[in-house]
């Protein structure tokens, strides 16, 4: 695992992309309205974010492929997993685990007291994060159209 630099995050692209088809997959509410934003445009906010110091990202990788990242981002005493992914073919392996040691790690050392993490409505990821502590404080209702 490594932190990634400035001009790599187009690397992550793959990434998303499974997270995008993962949540079309399985959101109760909103199949098919991922991504929210192209791809581009996301990962230039990763780049602007971690070049102003808002966030850093956390890559595990093989053979110079990207299994899974880590973004995260911290504003006074809050800090937020932005994203957590493992491609499905790397999970299993303790990488989802050892990306989140990291962030809690980070967020800490920014003074961060306070986590949050966002779970499309229907995505088992919530059993990872409860397994971690976290517990369901709030749901977010939209309307869209």
């Amino acid at each position: 695992m490594r932190e990634l630099t400035g001009g790599e995050a187009y690397r992550l692209e793959e990434c998303l992309r499974q997270l995008a088809e993962h949540h079309n997959e399985v959101s109760t509410d909103f199949k098919g309205c991922y991504p929210k934003k192209p791809y581009a445009e996301i990962l230039k906010s990763f780049e602007e974010d971690m070049g102003s110091g808002k966030a850093r990202i956390a890559v595990i990788e093989e053979e110079e492929r990207i299994l899974g990242f880590c973004k995260i981002s911290s504003c006074g005493d809050a800090g937020t997993v932005d994203y957590l992914i493992v491609l499905k073919e790397a999970r299993g392996k303790g990488y989802g685990d050892d990306l989140f040691v990291w962030a809690m790690d980070g967020l800490k050392q920014r003074g961060a007291s306070r986590i949050e993490v966002k779970v499309v409505a229907g995505n088992d990821a919530i059993r990872f994060y409860e397994k971690h502590g976290f517990r369901v404080c709030s749901l977010v209702l939209r309307k869209d159209g």
